[in-house]
């Protein structure tokens, strides 16, 4: 559901801004914590650490990443135009580095909290396999392979949103499987489509997978020739360039415009936001999804009605129609209980006939099913029949495939007209039978 997408997108968002906010002000923390509450503390009590080097240029950055496409839009002359086609990322990339290099500024860098970044391919190596790791392993992998496709999923379905483009679910988790196989014999970790490199290349210009592919060489290039260079990027400047991610990525506007949907709608995105937040993107998708799921039983169950049905004077004596609209499911199988209960069945007051129009019913499941099948069944005990008319589609192929088409028999029938001529000519035959069986009943008497 959207209310699901823009929910952990937004919490995405403020996860991602909010792991930034150490570099982006140079603050003296060792490590930080994994949840949020423990991170709003950590950097509460580091604010008096406050490095102005990293802060002036994390806002640079931030200044030049904004204004740089803008600054060139003005004016129709070509080299403007490819100017503004360069990502302010990389311009913005450029500039610190290089100032950081010559300026020899007080500040983090990939080299001097990482070491640097590794230069050459890796080796290929083949893991000891055995049973007993197998065992162990099995379980971790799938649910590893299972949270991989939903997250490269959910990405792809927010790229779709960006991009006014659909993606193909099969090529994606085809594509991720394979490399997924690939990557552990030269030390690699499980990958998956991430939000926030997606939204990144696009608010970069990204139209097109080959995008993706660009990306890729790049890092090749860099890890092989440029890995000494990009030791001496300023974290406070990458900082700068995800806190501007995020912010892009956030469909923000959302949480004004709530108020003018529905409570499902709002329930959904706001659990989905908040478990994305506090805790992580598996459960509030979990969460996010069981939520959805029952306020879609409860709609359905709302749209679901069961209502008698006005019948001609002429057909009216002994024949009782009801109309089912919707869609009958174990969630609302009790609305069936004004027509089904067996107290109606008894009463010698009740109709022979049972009509029940399927002509409106979208959908029906077993649970309900099997009650009216019950129904029928008490019926026929009782010398009355039910006669479905109008069942077509879901619920047509749902009783076939459990026999009701056989059991019914003469009383499944295309139309109200029809069934009210089925029940008449029922009504008939029974009136004959007590007739018959009256008239034997004298003669019995008579000759006794």
């Amino acid at each position: 559901p959207v209310s699901i997408v823009i929910g952990f997108t937004n919490g995405i968002a403020v996860l991602i801004g909010l792991s930034q906010v150490k570099d982006f002000l140079g603050l003296d923390i060792a490590k930080m914590p994994a949840d949020f509450f423990s991170q709003i503390s950590t950097l509460y009590g580091a604010i008096s650490t406050v490095n102005p080097y990293a802060v002036g240029i994390g806002l640079l950055s931030l200044i030049i990443v904004f204004l740089w496409p803008r600054s060139w839009t003005q004016g129709g002359a070509p080299w403007k135009r490819w100017m503004a086609r360069i990502p302010s990322t990389v311009i913005v990339l450029i500039i610190m580095t290089s100032a950081v290099t010559f300026m020899d500024l007080p500040v983090e860098t990939i080299g001097s909290k990482f070491g640097g970044i590794p230069q050459g391919l890796p080796k290929l190596q083949l893991p000891e396999v055995s049973w007993t790791s197998f065992n162990q392993l099995i379980g971790p992998a799938l649910t590893l392979a299972l949270l991989g496709a939903i997250e490269s999923l959910l990405c792809a379905r927010v790229a779709d949103a960006m991009t006014d483009d659909r993606h193909d679910p099969n090529q994606e988790l085809m594509g991720q499987g394979i490399a997924n196989c690939i990557v552990p014999f030269i030390g690699g970790l499980p990958s998956t489509g991430t939000i926030a490199r997606t939204v990144t290349n696009i608010k970069s210009g990204a139209v097109s997978p080959v995008a993706g592919m660009v990306h890729s060489i790049t890092l090749l290039i860099i890890v092989l020739v440029a890995a000494p260079l990009a030791s001496n990027v300023p974290l406070a400047c990458l900082s700068a360039i995800l806190l501007f991610m995020a912010f892009n990525m956030g469909n923000w506007h959302e949480f004004i415009r709530l108020r003018q949907f529905t409570m499902s709608y709002k329930a959904t995105l706001l659990a989905t936001f908040f478990l994305t937040v506090i805790f992580d993107l598996t459960v509030a998708v979990e969460v996010g999804l069981m939520t959805a799921a029952v306020f879609f039983l409860y709609r359905m169950n709302t749209l679901t009605r069961v209502l008698p049905l006005h019948l001609p004077f002429n057909a009216s004596y002994g024949i009782e129609a009801w109309v089912m609209e919707g869609a009958l499911f174990f969630g609302s199988v009790s609305k069936l209980e004004i027509v089904t209960d067996p107290k109606h069945i008894i009463d010698p007051h009740s109709p022979d006939v049972i009509i029940f129009n399927f002509t409106d019913l979208l959908s029906i499941d077993n649970s309900a099913l099997d009650i009216i099948e019950k129904f029928q069944k008490n019926l026929l005990a009782h010398g009355k029949i039910l006669v479905i008319a109008g069942a077509n589609g879901h619920p047509l192929k749902q009783m076939e495939r459990l026999g009701m088409t056989k059991t019914l028999g003469k009383y499944l029938v295309g139309d109200m007209d029809e069934a009210i001529k089925v029940g008449e000519e029922f009504l008939e035959e029974k009136r004959l039978q007590k007739e018959k069986k009256a008239a034997h009943e004298d003669i019995r008497i008579v000759e006794k």
